[in-house]
């Protein structure tokens, strides 16, 4: 088992910037790839961002792209997504996931979110 917990979701004006963390105990040897999902109210839950726990592969979705950095610190096993030039339909719940396989979508374990609020 891994678990997952986030942290620094906020409050945050539009074209600000925050940074999420989420930090990964238990059986993290078992991690392929960590990702960030988002959910906006009446709204489906969605990929974000997804980063290989090696080799450092990163993927984004294209709403985020250029805008949202993902990166991971192996040793301190935490992850994050920085987000730049915030906007207001980036309001969501945040989710930190990890998945043991290869496939993109398919993610095993989840964080419990943080929310992220963008004020026009």
């Amino acid at each position: 088992q891994v678990q997952l917990v986030e942290s620094g979701g906020g409050l945050v004006q539009a074209g600000g910037s925050l940074r999420l963390s989420c930090a990964a105990s238990g059986r993290t040897g078992s991690i392929y790839a960590m990702g960030w999902f988002r959910q906006a109210p009446g709204k489906e839950r969605e990929f974000a961002a997804s980063i290989s726990w090696n080799g450092g592969n990163t993927d984004y979705a294209d709403s985020v792209k250029g805008r949202f950095t993902i990166s991971k610190d192996n040793a301190k096993n935490t992850l994050y997504l920085q987000m730049n030039s915030l906007k207001p339909e980036d309001t969501a719940v945040y989710y930190c996931a990890a998945r043991r396989g290869r496939l993109r979508l398919a993610y095993d374990y989840w964080g419990q979110g943080t929310q992220v609020t963008v004020s026009s």
